[in-house]
Order: structure tokens, then sequence, then C-alpha cells
């Protein structure tokens, strides 16, 4: 939930809260308030008939009047003078004073008045009262419970406008590059948004210095190992062509191999430093899937068979807005990988597949595949099945899938390692926004 949705809402909760609490409170006030007028009124209504000029005869006078809010009685030495016809044929005897008692078949506020010989009775419903408390207290709160919606739509308004800042700033961040550290130049007067954009400038700036770090110091040092390992080559080779001895042979060429892996590792991080997605992407054009998948397949032909591999190469042809150089690797990576870990006579499917998501690069390979605790590491730097002890004895740095990982993310494409129907791992990578050609 939104802090505008959040900060309203708990406004308009406590606005009807304390409108409730106001409710109660007005209610028991006007009800206090309300009684005590209605029985000054008692009071004087009773000095009034105690004063009238009745006397005594025969009959005395009935008033009928049972629907009416106030009910009296007139006595004097016991006998009655006059009264409502609901209680003319009832001798009431209360005690001086107010009292609330079941008169006339409803609850009764009642008052009785003596002077001299003469007696005075006055009852009031007491639905009388709850009745004027309640009309009290709802024309008291119904225009604020009126105002209620007008409020709440003030409030959110105005919540709205307060955060401001803030939905700018989300928009600014939101719209920026991800190599981009530049700080947020801009100026508020807001005291809570200040301190904020200071420590995000902040962070910027220690995040560009560790991005730039990170980023330069493996390409660099992997470019100035390569002359090196250049000559290495070249020296290695020429004494291995002046060597007879078969053992010191057997140990030039155990050299050889690693300066050729300490010289894939090397190439690797290049390329590694290469992949920057906003690099790339605004050098895209129409790229062949299935031209680059036959020319990486051709130039890694000699691997497959020299295990005696089976490779075959199904499905139509698509077009993707991408790199040449980038898809080239990103093929070249998951294609080596499958040629490393299939067995000598295994095989090896390739498929591009049209889906209802796109359309899909896919791999499978009859090796060992990989366990979901595997699967789930296999994109870290440096990272590799069953390290150099994997039954495949086959060398390797570790980058390659963290490699396919970055070109992925070049493409806003998705990949997805599942167990194969051929043994092994099936790769898929899956393409949005490409064409069919």
């Amino acid at each position: 939930m939104s802090i505008r949705k959040r900060l309203t809402l708990i406004l308009l909760s406590m606005m009807v809260l304390t409108c409730f609490l106001a409710l109660v409170k007005g209610y028991q006030k006007s009800m206090h308030h309300g009684e005590s007028l209605l029985d000054d009124e008692l009071k004087i209504v009773a000095g009034v008939l105690i004063e009238q000029p009745l006397a005594l005869s025969t009959d005395a006078v009935q008033v009928s009047n049972n629907s009416a809010q106030l009910l009296y009685q007139i006595w004097q030495n016991n006998n009655l003078l006059s009264g409502s016809s609901s209680l003319t044929n009832n001798q009431i005897s209360f005690s001086e004073g107010f009292q609330t008692a079941n008169v006339a078949g409803q609850r009764m506020r009642v008052f009785v008045m003596s002077k001299n010989t003469r007696k005075v009775i006055v009852a009031e419903p007491m639905a009388k009262r709850f009745e004027l408390a309640e009309a009290v207290i709802l024309s008291a709160m119904l225009p604020m419970l009126w105002a209620v919606p007008l409020l709440a739509i003030f409030i959110s308004f105005f919540v709205k406008y307060a955060l401001a800042p803030l939905t700018r700033l989300s928009k600014q961040l939101a719209s920026r590059q991800a190599n981009d550290f530049t700080p947020i130049n801009w100026q508020v007067t807001d005291e809570e948004i200040k301190p904020v954009i200071n420590r995000l400038n902040d962070l910027f700036k220690r995040v560009e210095t560790a991005y730039l770090r990170e980023r330069f110091f493996a390409s660099d040092a992997a470019h100035e190992l390569r002359t090196p390992l250049s000559s290495l080559k070249i020296n290695v080779h020429n004494l291995a062509n002046k060597q007879s001895n078969l053992q010191d042979h057997q140990e030039l060429q155990a050299m050889s191999q690693g300066i050729n892996r300490l010289s894939n590792i090397v190439e690797q991080m290049l390329i590694l430093g290469r992949t920057q997605p906003e690099q790339w992407q605004r050098q895209f054009s129409e790229q062949s899937l299935l031209t680059i998948t036959q020319q990486v397949v051709s130039e890694q032909y000699d691997k497959i068979d020299e295990k005696n591999q089976t490779i075959s190469l199904e499905g139509d042809d698509f077009v993707i807005n991408g790199d040449e150089f980038t898809l080239t690797t990103l093929i070249a990576n998951l294609l080596s990988n499958a040629i490393k870990y299939t067995p000598n006579n295994g095989q090896i499917i390739i498929k591009l597949v049209s889906s209802n998501n796109g359309f899909s690069w896919q791999i499978d390979d009859s090796g060992a595949g990989m366990t979901e605790e595997q699967k789930e590491r296999i994109f870290n730097r440096f990272y590799r099945v069953g390290g150099d002890q994997h039954p495949s004895g086959e060398q390797g740095a570790g980058l390659g899938m963290a490699i396919v990982q970055h070109i992925i993310a070049i493409y806003g494409a998705s990949i997805h390692l599942a167990n194969s129907h051929l043994g092994g791992l099936t790769v898929k990578v899956t393409f949005t926004g490409v064409k069919s050609d």
C-alpha cells in the first residue's frame, strides 16, 4: 500500500473514531442537560397546577390526553380534583420530589409537589426525553458526518501534495540508467526530503567508486596478462620443438595446457568486462539466430567430431534486434558447455522454438545433468559444476555462465534450466520482441 493511501486511511479512521466518540459523549451530555431542563419544566408545571383554583366536587375533572406528552393529577385531602383520563382512576402514591416509575403502561419521570393540603403529581414519558436528546445530537452531528466524504477528498489531495517531492524523486530514480551515478541536483524546502537526497548522493558516489573499481580492475588485469601469456606460449612451443626427451616433452605439454587454460580465463574476463547493457544496445541491428547458430556450430565442430558426438539443429529461423558479438558469445558458451559435459558418442540438439511468450533458443544434451543446488549456483562467477574434479575432466574458468547471464540482461531475455529428455540438461533462452523470418 502506498504512503498516500496509508496516511489517508489513518487520518480518515482517526476522524471517524473522533466523530463517534464525540457522538457518544454528546449524547450523554445532551441527555444529562435535557433531563435537567425537563425536570425544571416539570417543577414549573407542577407549580402552576398546584395554584389552580379548583373546588372539591363530586366528580373530578377528567382531561382526555392519553397520547399527550404530559400527564398529571391534582389531589386535595386525598380527593382527586383533576387529572389526565389515563390516571384518574389510579391512586398514585409517590413521595415528594423526582422519581422514575412505570405509570400508565410506560416508563415515566414523575414529580410530586405538596403545598398545604394540596398535592400535584406530574409525569412525563422517558421516551420523550430520549427523542429530544437524539434530535439534538443528530442535528449537531449530521453536518459533521456529511462532511466526512468531503474531508476525505481534501485529505487525499493535500497528502498527495505533501508527498509530491517523494513522487518526483521516485520518478527521477526510475528514469536513471544503471550506470548513471550523477548526484541528484534539485532544491527542496522540505526538511524530511533533504537528508534523503543527501544520503542518496553519498550512496551514488560510493557505488560509482566500487562499480568502476570492479569493472576496470578485471579487464585491465586481463589485458595486461595477454602479452606475457602470448610470450609464454611462443617460448613453450619453441622448447617443445627442440626437446627430444619424451619426459621433458610431456612436462612442456602440461605447461602448455596450463597456459592455454590461463589464456582462456583472461579472454573470458575481458568478455565479461565488455558485456554492459548500455554499451551494446546502442549498436543493435537485425540478427538471424539460425545463421549465428550455424556459424558457432561450424567453429566448434572439431571438438564435436573429436568426441564423436552427434548434433542436430531444428526449427525455423527468427530475427532479433541485437548485436552479433554478444549473440555469438551467448550461443558459443552454451554450446561449449554442452560439448564439454556430454560424453563421447553423446547427443546434442539445438532447437529454435516459437511460443506464446516469444521465441526461444534451446539446447539439450545427453550429459550427466545438474542438481537443483547446482542450477541455483551455476551463474555465480568462477563456479564450476564439480570443480576441477568433474567426471568429464574438462578444464574451465567458471565464467561462461556468468557471461551468459550478463548477455541475457542486455536483451531483457530469460533463461531456464531443466532436465533434458536426453538425460542431461536443457537450457532455454526466451527472447521477447523478436520477429520470425
